[in-house]
């Protein structure tokens, strides 16, 4: 991708009240970002409304400098870092068959792992009993054995004990992130991500330097199910961000 097109749909990501929805709107009416923001205002206007039509004519705030950082963040990775946008040929197709697919995936690692031929998420509870964690590791472990990709979240508990029984079965692994990627969270995952990108994938839909807020964890959940073709839930509460993947996954 050139500069200028992936320069583009970040614009298009960081424009204030342009959502995922709206966004594939106007990409449906106009086509690539560049030919996007080259409409005139009544153009835009006739689609999403005069007030959203005038914001997409000014540049967003932090908008050159998420692009320099993310240029430069792309040529450290020699090669395994990337950015997908809803028009690559690398996106996933499973999440373009989901109710509301992510604008743009950051993938640090291996890029193949999203097409593995059979994933499988295990999520659940943050504080889980040492019973838990164990079934979690232990199920985690034997599906990699048997060459599934295991897909979580990269969170404390059930979430870190699936992708560490993955890693330690030698199989792929797949964290789905709710900050930028060049952040981890919780901090106490350095070591854990790092080996996750080493063997497997890092993947988020926001922009690098988005902190942990907390609304991007729930959202991250359909990326999760959507990219699995199952989703096993480990001890998790009845209102829960594990059982409304599980519940996306059915749907």
């Amino acid at each position: 991708m050139q500069d200028e097109e992936r320069d583009a749909w970040l614009r298009l990501k960081l424009t204030p009240g342009v959502g995922d929805a709206t966004a594939r709107k106007l990409l449906a009416a106009f086509g690539l970002p560049q030919a996007l923001f080259a409409q005139p205002q009544s153009a835009l206007g006739a689609v999403v409304g005069p007030a959203l039509a005038a914001r997409l004519q000014a540049e967003p705030e932090g908008w050159r400098e998420l692009c320099a950082h993310t240029r430069a963040w792309l040529a450290e990775g020699e090669g395994r870092r990337h950015l997908l946008t809803l028009g690559d040929l690398d996106y996933p197709p499973e999440l373009l068959q989901t109710e509301d697919p992510p604008l743009l995936l950051h993938v640090e690692g291996d890029l193949a792992a999203l097409r593995h031929p059979l994933r499988l998420a295990i999520v659940g509870s943050r504080n889980p009993t040492a019973q838990g964690a164990d079934h979690a590791r232990a199920f985690a472990q034997t599906l990699a054995s048997a060459g599934a990709c295991i897909i979580s979240g990269l969170a404390l508990g059930i979430d870190a004990a699936a992708h560490e029984g993955a890693l330690e079965a030698g199989g792929s692994t797949l964290a789905i992130v709710g900050t930028g990627l060049d952040l981890v969270y919780p901090k106490k995952h350095q070591a854990l991500a790092r080996r996750i990108a080493a063997q497997g994938a890092l993947v988020s839909e926001y922009p690098l330097g988005t902190p942990p807020l907390a609304p991007n964890f729930p959202r991250r959940n359909r990326i999760i199910s959507g990219l699995s073709q199952g989703v096993l839930v480990v001890e998790a509460a009845l209102q829960s961000g594990s059982l409304i993947t599980a519940r996306q996954a059915a749907e």
